[in-house]
């Protein structure tokens, strides 16, 4: 399941994510940043996954490479800031080993960490 985070910093972007997100479920990742991206804003983006979430099903990652491909790589000087808040070691190993493909800065917070995460990724540069 993916959740819109309303008590986000201004012109950051927020989800939480918990189970497993479905092919189905993968716009509501991805359109507030194309919307952002249509309107020639900066992306600064925050993820926060809950104790449960267990990835994204096959249709979903196959959605998330298509777009990692297509939006990530067109709007490469757009991403400023990505924050993401997680207890999952999995996710902590893939972002150590490839987190340098990430376009803008990346960080990895704890779940207890979340004010710092929203604080980190909204501040200017």
């Amino acid at each position: 399941m993916v959740e819109q985070l309303t008590d986000m910093p201004p012109g950051v972007i927020g989800v939480r994510m918990s189970g497993k997100v479905t092919g189905e479920e993968y716009h509501e990742l991805v359109d507030p940043v194309l919307a952002a991206l249509d309107r020639g804003e900066q992306v600064r983006y925050l993820v926060v996954t809950d104790p449960d979430f267990d990835g994204l099903d096959l249709d979903a990652l196959w959605q998330d490479l298509k777009t990692a491909g297509s939006v990530g790589l067109k709007h490469r000087k757009a991403w400023e800031r990505f924050a993401l808040v997680t207890d999952k070691d999995w996710m902590r190993r893939a972002v150590a080993a490839f987190g340098w493909l990430s376009p803008g800065e990346l960080r990895v917070f704890d779940p207890d960490q979340l004010e710092d995460a929203k604080t980190w990724v909204a501040a200017a540069d």
